[in-house]
């Protein structure tokens, strides 16, 4: 019978075995992904052709002197403004209502093509078509939105 096992040597690999092991390893990727090799080669000859690996080069060199300039335009005060309003209108539109958005949207978009159709007949509105028009149950329906959204952008304008 076998004498049983004691102790457990683990194997070194020298500094020469590794490389060679990562070389293989290497190689054998290559092998097995040589379509995406080639295609990455011809990106980065493209790339060469036209000066975008220079030019991202010397972005990479100049990367302080980038990062100041960029810096210096991001704190302008039109940029500024930009973000703090696009910060503001994102605010709004995060508190306002998905499905009432929509619809509002949609009425618009109904209301141009409404307004589109008026405007090819080229059809004069009189006094007395306009007072018609109010007891339109649509014509009404828009003008007390319109009222109330006024009366209400009053009181938060105050």
């Amino acid at each position: 019978m076998a004498a049983p096992i004691k102790t457990i040597k683990k194997q070194q690999l020298t500094e020469e075995q590794i490389k060679e092991q990562k070389l293989e390893n290497l190689k054998q990727l290559l092998s097995e992904n040589e379509d995406t090799v080639n295609q990455v080669f011809t990106i980065m000859a493209e790339l060469n052709d036209i000066g975008a690996l220079e030019a991202a080069t010397k972005l990479l060199e100049a990367k302080e002197d980038v990062a100041h300039i960029a810096l210096g335009q991001l704190t302008r005060k039109p940029v500024t403004n930009l973000i703090n309003n696009l910060m503001g209108a994102a605010g709004a539109l995060t508190a306002m209502d998905p499905e009432k958005t929509t619809k509002l949207i949609e009425s618009l978009t109904t209301g141009l093509d409404e307004a589109n159709k008026a405007v090819e007949t080229d059809e004069k509105v009189s006094v007395f078509k306009l007072a018609k028009m109010l007891n339109d149950p649509d014509v009404n329906r828009a003008m007390n939105f319109g009222i109330h959204f006024l009366k209400g952008l009053g009181q938060g304008l105050k």
